[in-house]
């Protein structure tokens, strides 16, 4: 989504926001956010089909209980592969999770199908202005397991 369209997703999902939280402290920075978001380049929303994911479960009946944890992780290397196109062109980009709270408002503001399932928002813009903030985490040895040479 750019230009208008891109302004009309964080519009409505302010909205949607701003009658789920009712706290003054909250909404200071929930809308501070919606500012950021509305302020950038434009968004990408990903969905996953659902109408495919039960088509391959019904013609492959032997996988079948795999499909979806399979849809879900092929949208999960399209959103990685899209933001990691962005990071190399230096754009900055931020993946968002304002789902299922907004699903029906994009289904109709953009004649999305009802099958179509929205499991993200990157919204990109802009240089990023720094480097993310490092995170404390479990050394690999933990979290990795190698077996062979």
């Amino acid at each position: 989504l750019f230009g208008v369209e891109h302004d009309k997703l964080w519009d409505l999902t302010r909205s949607t926001l701003r009658d789920i939280v009712k706290d003054e402290e909250q909404w200071k920075g929930t809308s501070a956010r919606m500012d950021m978001f509305k302020g950038a380049a434009g968004t990408v929303l990903f969905f996953s089909d659902e109408e495919t994911t039960k088509g391959f479960q019904a013609n492959i009946p032997l996988y079948a209980d795999r499909f979806p944890k399979w849809a879900d992780q092929a949208n999960a290397m399209h959103q990685y592969l899209a933001w990691s196109a962005l990071a190399a062109d230096n754009i900055g980009a931020n993946l968002q999770h304002y789902n299922p709270l907004i699903d029906s408002k994009v289904q109709e503001s953009w004649g999305i199908p009802a099958s179509w399932k929205l499991d993200a928002q990157l919204v990109f813009g802009g240089r990023p202005e720094a480097e993310p903030e490092a995170k404390d985490k479990k050394p690999s040895t933990e979290t990795i397991k190698v077996f062979g040479a």
